[in-house]
């Protein structure tokens, strides 16, 4: 098969600004509709290799991944708990500053965990919701950036994550943040692809020691609001055959050259495999250049936050014109 090899070699990490290791390649769990056997295939992936599981509130599969942790240890997959990096995310029915300890609290009893590794604020967004509502559909309201992470820097101040980061921050929000952080974030997680390339994000993260971590490294392709401009890029598919592997390991490596990390969703076996086998080879000089001419399109706009009544009145406001 192409790109198969025996052994994969090991998923390396980089260092977060708090000191801790975060493994550059994390099993995502972002599907509203998870099979019944997500602990399963989780633990699979441990034994593969993986280290790092990324859940969050919104998807659902809390639970799913803190089962798959406690099966991972008892079948010794893993010597313990601290073996894994997880991830998880604050929802924007939350992100109001007196809700984000006890929606941590929450998501760790979920996850039958002490603490996460790290906490993320999922969106610049908040709504207004009663606290009988979990869907999270209120009204959206103004999103307190500096109260939302004064709670967050609690969170991690008590110990109950470990490092504290945000998601779907444009650069513009990351330089507001930046600059009134007492705790800085290590991490942002955001669209990031050859489809889409996130170069201002990218910049300002670089410059102030923040690791960008890509979410839907292969285009979200089967979501709602994804993109087939990953997988069935020509580019990458003439690549990809010159190199003898497969479109998403060159779309990964890509990623992996670029100095960021990246959450793959597959549930598929193979594919699990093969995601880890970009480690030991490099794109091309030519590969990359070829790359580099892909066109550039955001898929993931998070339209369903802006309205005419709420802080975001435009696309153009949410992203900062980053779209």
């Amino acid at each position: 098969m192409a790109g198969a090899s025996a052994t994969p070699m090991p998923i390396p990490c980089v260092t977060l600004n708090t000191g801790h290791a975060m493994p550059v390649l994390g099993f995502g769990t972002g599907a509203m509709s998870a099979p019944e056997d997500l602990p399963a295939t989780i633990v699979h992936a441990v034994r593969l290799g993986y280290r790092h599981i990324d859940t969050a509130s919104l998807y659902r599969t809390e639970g799913a991944v803190g089962a798959a942790v406690a099966e991972a240890v008892a079948a010794g997959a893993v010597a313990s708990r601290a073996d894994l990096f997880v991830t998880s995310k604050l929802w924007v029915k939350d992100a109001h500053p007196a809700r984000v300890l006890p929606a941590l609290r929450d998501a760790l009893a979920r996850l039958r965990l002490d603490y996460l590794d790290l906490f993320l604020v999922h969106w610049p967004v908040a709504v207004a919701v009663d606290d009988g509502d979990t869907t999270g559909s209120g009204k959206l309201v103004e999103f307190d950036m500096e109260g939302v992470w004064r709670a967050m820097e609690e969170c991690h101040r008590l110990g109950l994550a470990r490092s504290i980061g945000v998601s779907n921050f444009s650069a513009a929000k990351m330089e507001r943040l930046l600059a009134l952080a007492a705790v800085p974030p290590a991490v942002n997680q955001v669209e990031m692809n050859v489809a889409w390339r996130q170069e201002k994000v990218r910049e300002v993260c670089a410059r102030n020691g923040v690791v960008v971590t890509a979410f839907s490294p292969l285009g979200a392709s089967g979501s709602a609001w994804g993109s087939n401009a990953v997988m069935e890029s020509a580019v990458l598919q003439d690549v990809a055959a010159r190199r003898g592997k497969t479109v998403a390991q060159v779309a990964l490596r890509w990623l992996h050259e670029q100095g960021a990390c990246f959450v793959a969703k597959s549930y598929n076996r193979d594919r699990l495999k093969q995601n880890m086998e970009i480690f030991d080879w490099e794109l091309t000089e030519e590969d990359k250049a070829m790359i580099s001419q892909i066109p550039q399109r955001r898929a993931c706009q998070g339209e369903f936050f802006v309205s005419p009544d709420g802080p975001y009145k435009s696309l153009e406001e949410l992203w900062d014109g980053e779209i």
